[in-house]
């Protein structure tokens, strides 16, 4: 009887424990189901590496305002986000910048995050519109209760010159739905390590 109810206590075991290696067994699935990479997380893919940038600033009058930095773009949590760390040198001061974007299959839209060493907001933005394939277009969102943003922008991303060149425009967007050019991110991607000499 003894050994027969610790057989029985031993299968019981087993299959739980197998349960919890195979994700069976999985509370927050109920809530907060799995997802996969979709078609976005395909293109992000081809930003990663390090790439040398060149940052402009159009002001409203006078000359374009001009930066220097680097970045370096990996994918993080399996695939599925691209994060971008930047540092720029402008006037013998040094200022970096934190970006985060993922891409949602279900809905087809973008979602980023970016905070900088500059300011203590956080910057929002997520695509209207489904994915083209091609380009990444976000405005700007606000996480107020009322929704309100006087700094509504627009920002357009895409790769151009057989993906060693990517380019980020930011647009004012005026009420009339008129659109002005206020920044731009020109980055190159730098050339990889060469092969290893054996």
């Amino acid at each position: 009887m003894k050994f027969a109810a610790t057989l029985v206590m031993t299968t019981c075991m087993l299959i739980v424990a197998a349960g919890l290696v195979t994700g069976q067994n999985e509370p927050q699935k109920t809530f907060e189901p799995r997802s996969s990479p979709g078609s976005g997380q395909k293109l992000l893919e081809k930003f990663t590496g390090d790439w040398s940038v060149t940052k402009t600033f159009y002001p409203r009058s006078g000359e374009p305002i001009r930066a220097e930095g680097r970045c370096r773009q990996v994918m993080i949590h399996d695939g599925r986000f691209l994060q971008s760390d930047f540092v720029f040198q402008q006037g013998g001061k040094q200022t970096s910048g934190l970006g985060i974007i993922g891409f949602e299959p279900e809905s087809g839209r973008f979602t980023s995050f970016w905070t900088d060493s500059r300011q203590t907001r956080i910057s929002v933005r997520q695509s209207q519109d489904g994915f083209d394939g091609k380009q990444i277009v976000l405005y700007s969102r606000s996480l107020e209760a009322d929704g309100n943003d006087a700094r509504r922008s627009k920002t357009v991303t895409r790769l151009e010159n057989e993906g060693r060149k990517l380019v980020h425009r930011q647009y004012a967007l005026g009420p009339g739905g008129d659109e002005r050019l206020m920044m731009d991110l020109v980055m190159t991607k730098e050339a990889g390590p060469g092969p290893t000499k054996k």
